[in-house]
């Protein structure tokens, strides 16, 4: 007894009599023991902009899919937009023998897979089923590759799907719309809808790969191939003055979908929208801020409250166009500019009104404001958003007065209806707005 009075207290014994274990003394409730645990992660992929891209002349995806002669055959499963598939009907041929001839090192899982365009692609979580149990089915693991063909619901959907399946598989996309390629495609974010919320369930995700074709942009209806321009709008009055200056200058072409031009702004716009990415300090949107979604938290709204019948592109040039004079009316922009940005939309061919921004409730109230509170829930708690200080430079602001924005709803109604009768007397301007275009530095 003496000499077990002589071990530390902090040696116990257990109920087997030959074993004995020591257990740690017991931290004092004050005492909090912390590390911190730090690492980076590169990410780098690859964009490529062509033609013709399941041509066995062309290399893009070969490079893309990085085969040599010492990998280990791998499996590709492909999604293709329906909508697609319909313009293109030789499609899936075209990818069976590019696969089978210029990269026998992967193997397709299945004949190409379609999938349901537009918004309908990301209209809850039972689309993420289907592909999750696609991807089960044909034994795609990390090592293998998920293509997507489409515009950006489908890219969304796919995208999110690659992105947790197996905790991520290489994923590459092939964009098929202007607003994809020029904007979403070549981002790292992926979602879906849930509940009536747009892009409530997602992740960020940069993409294994992204190949614009630009030879699928002729597959489109004209409306949505031109509603792509929007995009293109809104990078430029927040980051380029010059690239919003030529897309005023050739405004003409570009809703002529005259190839120059159209590749130019595609280039441009994505180049920019992979700049903010890359530097702007945030690329997976850990702050309040959403500086890429100028013009947005209304375009969001209005997509909702007509059940998608407005395309995203088409409401994004009707946000922009609110949040240009709503910018005027807090004098943050210059007087003015509101009325060039909104002559260069409608030169576009881009619409500016839809009587659902103008929409109240049953108590009176405007229900386009209830996009600020879904906004500002998605950034977490914050409200914040991007206005114009000036063309090519934004602002971020964290209130939006409701009797401003109502003052901007009805601007906006009276500019689109000068500019519908000024279309219906075949005038090229509003009456009384100054030719805004500077020929000078055209």
């Amino acid at each position: 007894m003496n000499d077990m009075k002589k071990l530390p207290k902090i040696l116990t014994f257990d109920a087997t009599p030959s074993s004995a274990f020591i257990r740690p003394a017991p931290t004092p409730q004050h005492e909090i023991h912390s590390r911190t645990q730090s690492f980076s992660v590169n990410y780098e992929y690859r964009v490529v902009f062509t033609r013709d891209l399941f041509s066995p002349a062309n290399a893009s995806l070969r490079e893309a899919l990085e085969v040599s002669e010492h990998s280990r055959r791998q499996r590709c499963l492909v999604f293709i937009d329906a909508d697609v598939l319909k313009q293109r009907g030789t499609l899936g041929y075209e990818i069976a023998r590019y696969f089978r001839e210029e990269v026998p090192g992967v193997e397709l899982a299945c004949a190409p897979l379609a999938i349901e365009g537009g918004e309908a692609a990301k209209a809850g979580l039972s689309r993420l089923e289907q592909i999750y149990h696609r991807i089960l089915e044909h034994g795609i693991d990390r090592h293998s590759y998920v293509l997507a063909i489409g515009g950006g619901a489908v890219l969304d959907a796919v995208g999110m799907a690659a992105a947790t399946a197996h905790r991520g598989i290489r994923h590459i996309r092939i964009p098929t719309t202007v607003l994809s390629q020029n904007d979403s495609g070549v981002g790292v974010k992926t979602a879906v809808n849930f509940a009536g919320s747009k892009n409530f369930a997602g992740c960020f995700a940069p993409p294994w790969a992204v190949l614009n074709d630009f030879d699928f942009l002729a597959t489109l209806p004209p409306p949505v191939r031109r509603s792509g321009l929007s995009e293109a709008v809104k990078v430029a009055l927040i980051r380029d003055r010059d690239f919003f200056l030529w897309i005023e200058a050739n405004a003409a072409e570009l809703k002529r979908f005259e190839p120059e031009a159209e590749e130019y702004m595609i280039r441009r716009s994505a180049e920019l929208h992979m700049t903010q990415i890359a530097h702007g300090g945030d690329p997976f949107e850990r702050g309040s801020a959403r500086p890429l979604d100028f013009g947005h938290w209304s375009a969001h709204k209005l997509e909702t409250f007509t059940q998608y019948c407005v395309s995203h592109g088409d409401a994004v040039a009707m946000g922009i166009a609110l949040d240009a004079r709503y910018s005027v009316l807090t004098g943050l922009l210059a007087p003015g500019e509101e009325s060039r940005i909104v002559s260069v939309l409608n030169s576009l061919g881009l619409p500016l009104w839809h009587p659902g921004l103008a929409r109240h409730s049953k108590n009176g109230n405007l229900e386009l404001l209830r996009g600020l509170e879904e906004f500002r829930e998605h950034l977490g708690g914050k409200l914040t958003i991007t206005l114009l200080c000036a063309l090519g430079k934004g602002i971020e602001i964290n209130e939006m007065r409701p009797d401003l924005v109502a003052d901007a709803i009805g601007w906006l109604k009276r500019q689109a209806h000068a500019y519908s009768l000024a279309s219906e007397q075949g005038q090229g301007q509003v009456p009384g707005q100054p030719d805004c275009i500077d020929r000078g530095w055209a």
